[in-house]
């Protein structure tokens, strides 16, 4: 017995096959091999044709099924993960009718935050729990406006991972999760939020009708079943989100629980039990895989675009040459906690949500010209990046989300020893590491769904815990000194007028 979970990105698509019974993947395979590709008609813009989705889920189903030499007739349940905040239009006939605009894609940006002005801030927070902002609602405002003789043909509007299933099944469906992070479920009535499509326009009958996010959703169809090999009446099980999706994959479910990745950007994802938000709206809010209404769990979405682009920036342009990303974490550990000093405000791809949509570029504080080498200055870089993730932890905990566990992949970032020990001693907070990725976890929610699994302890009974790493009590006022060095930085930087902070172990403060 099998399962079968699609993740589907930006880069590319991801398919895994999943034994239900030892929870280990047999197969995996992604296509393309080199990036897919991004469409910029204009600066700002950022769109991909969605049967391209498709043809390379074609590829990556019938890679696994070669390899594995697994029947159709064993795969009892299909889960699928997605790149978050797309739009994708369809006509009665479920012809896409433009290309989908993806979650980067930045045009609606101005449309979101009219709606927000006009709406009122205090209605979008505590009914949508976050500013309409660029999300899908907004977009689709973007097609109306621009695009009127499209906007007309459209019978209903999906997300990517909608569409996938629309590709498998014939059937058009969504979920209480994939709508609130378009901006369309309203948290406080528990129902589609009708003020904003009032506001924008939009007719009732382009939202799908809702599943549960556990549940089936639909069935593969003979034409579908025929392109990639597949049984037909296959059922559709589960889908999700990356971000809520990647929570998941590390059996983050209850409240107090966080996942984190730091690749290129990085995510901490903490589950609150309760109807809340950030009144600043430096964070998003959406309903995790298992919100119901009579269950509050809320995933808080912290985003920060740079994180690992700074590590590999450093690499590129100040460690030795040549040297890999183990050899740099071995020369940075040469540095001591707090870098001798320096501080690094690691904020240089763009604006950044939690510090209220600012672009204030990285910098280097504190650098002596006699003292400090490239040793401080790597170790710098990445407890900048830890301590802009103790920033962001320090926002989800004022909202009620008690950081003590985090559970990332072993990947990317958390492969480094300073990265993680720095994580830990500053926010206090216990980390373990695990072997996962988003298509394994989208096939054990899809065991879920179809109740092959009677929940998610035991879906992810067999999870391979890699490591774990507990905080170093008698070095946490060290990084307690660095954080309140760093952050007095971060504020002055942003505002030029924050009172010092009171250190204990070192009282000076070079700005």
């Amino acid at each position: 017995m099998f399962l079968l979970g699609y993740d589907i990105g930006s880069s590319s698509v991801k398919a895994s096959l999943v034994n239900a019974e030892t929870g280990k993947c047999v197969s995996s395979a992604f296509f393309p091999k080199t990036e897919a590709n991004i469409i910029a008609v204009n600066p700002g813009w950022a769109e991909q044709d969605p049967e391209s989705w498709w043809e390379n889920l074609k590829l990556s189903t019938q890679a696994i099924m070669t390899e594995s030499g697994v029947s159709a007739a064993e795969i009892k349940a299909i889960g699928i993960s997605y790149q978050m905040h797309g739009l994708v239009c369809v006509d009665k006939n479920q012809h896409v009718l433009r290309p989908a605009i993806i979650w980067c894609d930045s045009r609606a940006v101005p449309y979101g935050q009219k709606a927000f002005e006009t709406i009122g801030e205090e209605r979008c927070l505590s009914h949508l729990l976050n500013s309409p902002g660029n999300f899908t609602a907004s977009k689709l405002a973007w097609i109306k406006e621009n695009e009127p003789a499209i906007y007309e043909q459209i019978d209903k509007i999906m997300l990517p991972g909608d569409y996938i299933a629309m590709k498998l099944s014939g059937e058009i469906y969504t979920t209480v999760s994939g709508l609130s992070e378009g901006m369309f479920w309203d948290f406080k009535n528990n129902r589609v939020a009708d003020f904003l499509m009032d506001y924008y326009g939009f007719d009732s009958s382009l939202i799908a009708d809702i599943k549960p996010t556990f549940a089936e959703q639909g069935r593969v169809n003979a034409i579908a079943a025929k392109e990639l090999g597949l049984k037909e009446g296959t059922p559709i099980t589960y889908r999700a989100g990356d971000q809520p999706n990647n929570a998941l994959s590390l059996n983050v479910f209850n409240p107090g629980e966080i996942a984190s990745t730091a690749g290129t950007s990085g995510v901490v994802y903490g589950v609150n039990g309760e109807v809340n938000y950030d009144p600043q709206s430096r964070v998003n809010t959406f309903a995790h895989v298992n919100h119901t209404i009579d269950q509050t769990r809320l995933g808080v979405l912290l985003c920060i675009n740079g994180t690992g682009i700074l590590n590999s920036w450093v690499k590129r342009n100040i460690a030795p040459e040549g040297i890999s990303y183990n050899e740099m974490n071995v020369l940075a550990s040469k540095a001591p906690i707090g870098s001798a000093g320096i501080s690094i405000l690691p904020f240089g791809n763009g604006a950044e949500r939690m510090l209220n949509n600012k672009e204030i570029g990285c910098s280097i504080r504190g650098l002596d010209f006699n003292t400090h080498g490239k040793h401080h200055i790597i170790r710098a870089a990445q407890e900048g990046i830890v301590f802009s993730f103790k920033y962001g932890i320090d926002i989800m905990e004022q909202m009620g989300i008690p950081v003590k566990m985090i559970h990332a992949g072993h990947a990317n970032m958390f492969l480094s020893s300073i990265f993680r020990d720095t994580l830990a001693g500053v926010t206090g907070a216990t980390i373990e590491l695990y072997d996962t990725d988003g298509s394994v976890g989208a096939a054990k929610g899809a065991g879920i769904g179809a109740g092959i699994y009677k929940d998610n302890n035991e879906a992810f009974a067999t999870l391979d815990k890699l490591d774990v790493i507990e905080p170093n009590v008698a070095k946490r006022q060290e990084y307690a000194d660095a954080y309140a060095k760093w952050k007095y930085r971060l504020e002055k930087s942003m505002t030029g007028n924050i009172p010092a902070p009171v250190l204990s172990s070192d009282k000076s403060l070079t700005i």
